[in-house]
């Protein structure tokens, strides 16, 4: 298989998983701005959990662009990421249809931590495929976004025991600190070096 095949299938798995999470949004009971009000934390576990996929879709590109190829190994880890990505419609609908308690705000922090040790799990397979010498190792440096993500992670899991829409705003946190451009890998890629 190329990589331009598993980033393809990969790149349809996510747009299902976009396409599940908008369709379990409720109208609104009133046509009324106050109908739409009701559904406002709906709306808000949406787009974070869109804005997660966003930039799990965004990094995987980005990956990809920069790796040499792919193994069995490879593979498997991109699926091991997919899995946990295809829980986001589950989490992100019981943490809003719960009115974000405890629990499944919990189950929420701890998809979005397995999510990201599979990324890291696919990355380190990409790396040991091309050499720790290629683009890819050069491109991600030390990584800080990466490795200290799941502490955040944690921090929220921790947090939503004691209050639960607090939990939500660390990982809203989380999010926006993906969202700050990290021109690493596009440098690579705007160099040809992940072509």
């Amino acid at each position: 298989m190329t990589k331009n095949r598993l980033e393809a299938f990969s790149d349809g798995v996510l747009a299902i998983i976009i396409t599940i999470m908008v369709l379990e949004i409720r109208v609104p009971e009133e046509p009324t701005w106050q109908g739409l009000v009701t559904i406002l934390p709906t709306l808000f576990s949406y787009l974070l959990s869109f804005v997660y996929i966003g930039i799990y879709w965004n990094n995987h590109h980005h990956l990809l662009r920069l790796a040499s190829g792919v193994s069995g190994g490879i593979l498997w880890a991109n699926l091991h990421l997919l899995f946990w990505l295809s829980l986001f419609p589950f989490v992100t609908r019981w943490s809003d249809e719960s009115g974000f308690a405890e629990v499944p705000v919990m189950v929420y922090g701890i998809t979005l931590l397995l999510a990201a040790v599979a990324f890291y799990i696919l990355e380190r397979a990409l790396i040991r495929y091309q050499g720790a010498d290629g683009a890819l190792a050069t491109a991600l440096g030390r990584d800080w976004k990466g490795k200290g993500s799941p502490f955040i992670y944690l921090a929220g899991i921790l947090v939503a025991l004691v209050q639960p829409l607090a939990a939500m705003g660390v990982f809203a946190i989380a999010a926006l600190i993906w969202l700050v451009p990290d021109r690493r890998v596009e440098r690579f890629v705007g160099d040809g070096r992940g072509e």
